[in-house]
C-alpha cells in the first residue's frame, strides 16, 4: 500500500510541475505579445532558462526588430518569472520553439529537446570572448604539429615533380 501511495504522490507531483511549466509559459508568451510591434509568441520552459519566440511584421526594418525584441527582453527580465529568458525574432526559431512547444503540450518529455534547445540557444546567444579561457598550450607547440605536415607536403611536392619527369627521355 506504500509503494502505491509514493507512486500516486509522484504522478501528483509531476503533474502539477507540468501545470506551473504551462503557467509561466502562458504568462511569459502573454508578457512578450503585450509589446507593441508582437504579433504572436511562443514559449519553451528548460529548467530556469525559458526561449521566447516572437512574431513581427516581415516588414519591419532590422533595427525595428531589434528595438521590439530588446523591448520584450526587458519586460521578461523586470517579471520574477521572466527572468533567465533568451529573446529571438528569427522566424526559424520561433517556428521551431512553437513546434517544441505543442509536443511538449501533447506530453512528450521537455529532456527528448534538449539538444534541439541547446541549438537553438547557441543561434540566440552568440559566444562572448568574456567567456572563452586562455587555452594551456602555448603557441610554438601548434607550431610544431603543423611542422611535420609542411614537410610532407613538400616531400608530396618533390614526388609529384620527379613523379612528372618520370615519362621524359631527359
Amino acid at each position: 500500500m506504500q509503494q502505491k501511495n509514493t507512486s500516486s504522490n509522484t504522478n501528483t507531483s509531476k503533474a502539477s510541475n507540468q501545470n506551473q511549466q504551462k503557467n509561466r509559459q502562458a504568462h511569459l508568451e502573454s508578457l512578450a505579445k503585450r509589446v507593441p510591434g508582437v504579433k504572436d509568441a511562443h514559449c519553451v520552459i528548460m529548467g530556469k532558462t525559458a526561449v521566447v519566440g516572437i512574431d513581427v511584421d516581415g516588414d519591419l526594418e532590422r533595427a525595428r526588430v531589434g528595438s521590439i525584441k530588446y523591448t520584450v527582453a526587458e519586460a521578461l527580465r523586470k517579471d520574477p518569472q521572466g527572468t533567465g529568458a533568451v529573446v529571438t525574432a528569427d522566424i526559424d526559431l520561433n517556428h521551431r520553439i512553437a513546434e517544441i512547444g505543442k509536443k511538449i503540450s501533447a506530453g512528450k518529455p521537455i529532456s527528448g529537446f534538449a539538444t534541439e534547445m541547446a541549438d537553438i540557444i547557441g543561434r540566440i546567444v552568440p559566444q562572448m570572448s568574456s567567456d572563452t579561457r586562455p587555452r594551456t598550450q602555448s603557441v610554438p607547440a601548434k607550431q610544431n604539429k603543423q611542422q611535420p605536415m609542411k614537410q610532407e607536403k613538400s616531400k608530396m611536392k618533390s614526388k609529384n615533380h620527379t613523379s612528372g619527369n618520370s615519362g621524359s627521355k631527359y
